[in-house]
């Protein structure tokens, strides 16, 4: 199953102020500006092994810090900047990003302070590939890696709050977890519902109708935790916050053993059937828990992390083994976090991106 991987990451200068990306765009195609100034996206090609992935990741992203270092700026793996409000992250003159801040309405400014990771997987069996990274959300805080927003600690996982339950409180249906599908068929039909929605919402608010055309499609105007690509096509797992190299990998190569054994034997809803990576080649489909129960495992991550009620043997029943994960938001445990601290801690996190790069060097 090809596999490819996209992530965000905050850029600073040397004195850990947020700053644009400026030249470092030009160093890949693979590096894209994101809708937000002091951000860039670093893409990886659809790769059909992980060592295939590994390769073309840590090499694409090793490339962007050495560049980066020359120009006396650095790469941050958080998913929040930690103390900076979304007024003073400027977005790119984008039309979309107007358009969706007149229909959605202020609070999707909250959208400027999050950075993550998209893991995209070639579609197959897609209606099973949806199920799976629907029953699969809350590992999202396997990789957290902030709990805070305006230099204050609000919840463990503060990206997945922030955009779902802040940024798209009033559209749910454009930033929510969906429940699952039986096909395509119904989750095609969901997106014209939602778009329907979404563009009465643009009506009510004076949005020109040409230009709300122009900018959105039905697939091209929701942003949920799990999407379905036309253009590429893949299905897209956007839950992880950003995070450092290795543990973006290591994530996406237990998904990546999930979803592919869900495309192999089909997903059944329902049920108390532990699953185990020692049983993923098991001849039979791969059972998820009610939709119910993802909702409530998801918030007690989204409050609580690893440390929410039922997350960890949620998780170990879907064949994850938490203790091997060391999330980057449980080494700062500062309650509030002042300017001048901030940029010491978005420093330090730039500085454990390196090292792990380095060491992954030495590996190779």
């Amino acid at each position: 199953m090809n596999t490819s991987l996209e992530v965000e990451y905050w850029v600073v200068d040397d004195a850990g102020d947020l700053v644009p990306p400026d030249t470092l765009l030009d160093v890949s195609e693979q590096v894209d500006p994101e809708f937000v100034e002091p951000m860039l996206e670093i893409k990886t090609t659809p790769c059909g092994s992980m060592a295939e992935l590994r390769e073309e990741f840590v090499g694409r992203i090793s490339r962007v810090v050495d560049a980066a270092r020359d120009r006396n700026k650095r790469l941050v793996p958080l998913a929040t900047p930690l103390n900076v409000a979304p007024a003073d992250i400027p977005y790119r003159e984008k039309e979309g990003t107007d358009l969706q801040r007149q229909i959605v309405g202020p609070t999707f400014d909250d959208a400027r302070v999050c950075a993550g990771t998209h893991i995209h997987f070639e579609q197959s069996n897609v209606a099973d590939q949806l199920n799976a990274l629907t029953a699969i959300d809350p590992a999202f805080a396997l990789i957290n890696s902030s709990a805070h927003y305006r230099g204050e600690r609000i919840l463990e996982c503060a990206r997945p709050f922030l955009y779902r339950r802040s940024c798209y409180e009033t559209c749910p249906e454009q930033g929510q977890l969906q429940p699952y599908v039986e096909s395509v068929a119904e989750w095609d039909q969901r997106l014209e519902d939602a778009y329907d929605s979404f563009r009465e919402r643009a009506l009510e608010r004076g949005v020109d109708m040409d230009a709300f055309e122009a900018e959105f499609s039905p697939y091209e105007a929701v942003w949920n935790p799990v999407r379905l690509r036309k253009a590429m096509p893949t299905v897209e797992w956007r839950s992880p916050d950003a995070a450092l190299p290795s543990q973006v990998l290591q994530l996406a190569d237990d998904v990546r053993s999930i979803v592919t054994r869900a495309d192999e034997h089909g997903t059944v809803i329902g049920g108390s059937e532990r699953i185990a990576r020692s049983d993923a080649a098991a001849d039979r489909p791969l059972r998820l828990p009610e939709f119910d129960t993802v909702e409530s495992i998801t918030d007690a991550a989204i409050h609580d992390g690893l440390e929410g009620a039922g997350v960890r043997d949620y998780l170990r029943g879907l064949g994850f083994t938490p203790a091997e994960y060391d999330p980057l938001a449980d080494q700062m445990t500062d309650s509030r976090i002042t300017e001048r601290r901030a940029k010491k801690l978005r420093l330090e996190a730039a500085d454990r991106l390196e090292a792990d790069l380095e060491r992954r060097r030495v590996r190779a």
